[in-house]
């Protein structure tokens, strides 16, 4: 059984994140969404380890090969302890591969065992964010066809953001 995981903050998970998801659960026999703690990335996120963890199970629950679990620590050594064989990241623009391919060099260094794959953003989904969710529903605007429903209603009552389930 070949399984790979799928890495992020998630926060919030939106539709491009479970699109990349969607397309590696056809591609592999198990795919673990490893949501990383808030000190990976340097900044506070907007939501808890353990809410982003729920609501990344919430958005995938129908997707029998995928499994959720939070993370702290390196990357790729998480990925090793889950037996995981690949790293899979999705790639938007020129600017995300940059970084990726930064990040998958140094994780190759760690553990050449461990390879990474990209998957291409679908062209829907190619300008979307979490950032830019965030900042769509700071302003009230209507974050709809963003984010799957749990995250939505959530965001709605939170901040007062259009959200229109699906």
């Amino acid at each position: 059984m070949k399984k790979v995981m799928v890495p992020g903050t998630f926060d919030p998970i939106t539709e491009g994140h479970l699109d990349v998801i969607k397309r590696a659960a056809t591609l592999f026999d198990e795919v673990l969404v490893g949501v990383a703690g808030s000190e990976n990335k340097g900044k506070g996120p907007l939501f808890t380890l353990e809410e982003r963890v729920e609501l990344a199970r919430a958005a995938t629950s129908e997707m029998a090969n995928v499994t959720v679990k939070p993370f702290r620590g390196l990357l790729v050594d998480f990925a090793r302890q889950e037996g995981a064989i690949a790293i899979i990241k999705g790639l938007r623009a020129v600017t995300d591969f940059e970084w990726e391919f930064q990040q998958a060099a140094l994780n190759y260094h760690m553990n050449p065992d461990m390879e990474t794959m990209f998957i291409m953003a679908s062209p829907e989904h190619m300008y979307l964010s979490s950032s830019v969710v965030k900042e769509i529903a700071g302003f009230g605007g209507d974050i709809s066809t963003f984010v799957p429903n749990r995250v939505g209603n959530l965001m709605a009552e939170r901040f007062g953001c259009v959200f229109r389930e699906s």
